[in-house]
Formats: structure tokens, C-alpha cells, sequence
């Protein structure tokens, strides 16, 4: 799992490597940027039409639907995967705050996709093209430094994009469990933990919070979790074990089998790549 992967539609190419039915939820963040034609791609199983000159975010825990031989093959468009470990002003960021980190505002806005404008086009394609030509040898020096800086500019050029946040936009209940997951998560704290410390059953509140995020809490608690994992793991030389047990994964085999799940890659090999990456 690199930090940085991107896919090219162009409608030239046959896209071999993708399914018939591509659809696939993910721990990552997307944008999509149409540069030319139209065409469509399916979110969480609403249809997303795509215009050039768009740009699209797709936030972590939505099911994205691609295929070879859909609308989105009419298009010439970019596609940009990411975790927050490639960002320096990200790395560190809880995920339950991603809402309203100024560098994530397209992925919070939820109002539809941001609208490049003319003049602004060709420059996004540069953008994206360079940071395409540094991904296809990553093993030159100083790749790492220059793929976080295209990101950032790009992240900077989308947020510009999305519609201010309108006042009372936040959910007084959902900030409720993101500051109890926040100052729990370290310790065996479970979903019933959290619905009790806030006066609700485990079954209403993970409904209220899947309807309002798009995911349930659980998922919400291990995202935190694999957030610090990660930053321990990139930052420190601690064992697994210590590791686990600061954040909340009981144990070494236990957190192996979930990183490994979750990312195709084992907590050891992830940590030497990220020493050397890219």
C-alpha cells in the first residue's frame, strides 16, 4: 500500500486492469479531476455524473463503483488515491477531525463536486501529470518530498473549490462520539462504552451515527486506532506488542491480522517501506 497511487481514464485505453463490476469501499481518500468528455461512476450506489472541469471527493468508507465498460471510460479524467500519512499537515490529524481540517474541505463540504474554472484547467492537468511522472519512479531522490508537495497544492486547490461550510453545519451528536472515541480509543473501549457514556443503546447509536457519516461507530473507533498505529509505526522503533496495547489493539497478532486486512500489508513491512518511501 503506497500513500500515493493514481489511475489514468483516457478513452484510448481499454482499462484491462479493472473488473467488469470494480466496486470496493476504502480506507483511503479519492479525487477525481475530468479534464475532457463525460461520463459516470457510482458512490455508495448513487449514480455521480462527471462534466469536465469537475472535481470529485470521495471520502474513506464509501463503495465505489468502476467498471471497464462504464460511462467512465468516455472520459479523460485522473484519479487520485491517498492516505493523510502522504501529507505532512495531515499525518498527524485524528480522522474524527478530518471534517474541518481547512486542507480536507472538499471531502467535508458534501454539497457535490467543486467546478474548476478555465483559465485554472490546464494548470490542474500539470498538476496532476507531474505528480503522475514522480509516482512512475519512486525510488529517485527527493520523490517523497516533491509527491507531498504536488498533494498539498492539489488538496489547497480543491478546498478552494468547495462551498463554504454554512453555520450549524456540524452535528452536536456526532461530535459527541468522535470526543468520546477521541479520549478513549487507547484503552478496550467498545461501541456499548461509547453508547453508554452518552446515554443511548449500542443499536440506536450506530444507526444514527452510520445515517449521518456513512459509517457505523465501530468503524469510527478502528479508524482512529489505525490512524496512531500508523503514526507509531512511521515515527517510532516500538515493538508491535507496545504498539498494540497504546492503541487500544489488545495485542501483536491481533493487530497484525487487522493491518493486514485492511491494507494488504503486514505492520512490519509497511514500517520499512515508510522509511524508505518512496
Amino acid at each position: 500500500m503506497r500513500p500515493v497511487s493514481m489511475i489514468r481514464f483516457d478513452p484510448a485505453s481499454t482499462h484491462t486492469d479493472l473488473p467488469p463490476e470494480h466496486r470496493h469501499a476504502h480506507d483511503f481518500l479519492v479525487l477525481v479531476y475530468v479534464e475532457e468528455g463525460s461520463g459516470s461512476f457510482m458512490v455508495d450506489g448513487d449514480c455521480r455524473s462527471l462534466r469536465p472541469g469537475q472535481v470529485h471527493a470521495v471520502p474513506p468508507g464509501q463503495v465505489v463503483g468502476v467498471s471497464a465498460a462504464s460511462e467512465l471510460a468516455h472520459c479523460r479524467a485522473w484519479s487520485v488515491a491517498f492516505t493523510p500519512d502522504a501529507v505532512p499537515a495531515l499525518a498527524a490529524v485524528s480522522p474524527l477531525t478530518w471534517g474541518h481540517h481547512p486542507l480536507l474541505a472538499m471531502f467535508a463540504a458534501g454539497a457535490g463536486p467543486g467546478l474548476v474554472g478555465d483559465l485554472d484547467r490546464a494548470r490542474w492537468s500539470s498538476w496532476l501529470t507531474e505528480l503522475a511522472e514522480e509516482l512512475r519512479d519512486p525510488c529517485r531522490l527527493g520523490t517523497r518530498e516533491v509527491v507531498a508537495g504536488l498533494l498539498t497544492r492539489i488538496l489547497v486547490g480543491a478546498a478552494r473549490l468547495a462551498p463554504a461550510a454554512s453555520p450549524g453545519r456540524s452535528d452536536p451528536l456526532v461530535e459527541r462520539v468522535f470526543n468520546e472515541i477521541e479520549v478513549t480509543f487507547r484503552g478496550p473501549v467498545s461501541v456499548g462504552d461509547v453508547a453508554r457514556a452518552l446515554g443511548y443503546t449500542p443499536g440506536h447509536l450506530t444507526t444514527v451515527v452510520r445515517e449521518r457519516t456513512g459509517r457505523p461507530v465501530l468503524e469510527w473507533i478502528t479508524e482512529r486506532r489505525m490512524t496512531e498505529v500508523r503514526r507509531m509505526l512511521r515515527e517510532t522503533d516500538l515493538p508491535l506488542d507496545v504498539v498494540a496495547a497504546r492503541t487500544g489493539m489488545r495485542e501483536a497478532t491481533y493487530l497484525v491480522r487487522r493491518f493486514r486486512d485492511l491494507y494488504g500489508i503486514t505492520p512490519q513491512r509497511w514500517r520499512r517501506s515508510q522509511r524508505g518511501w518512496p
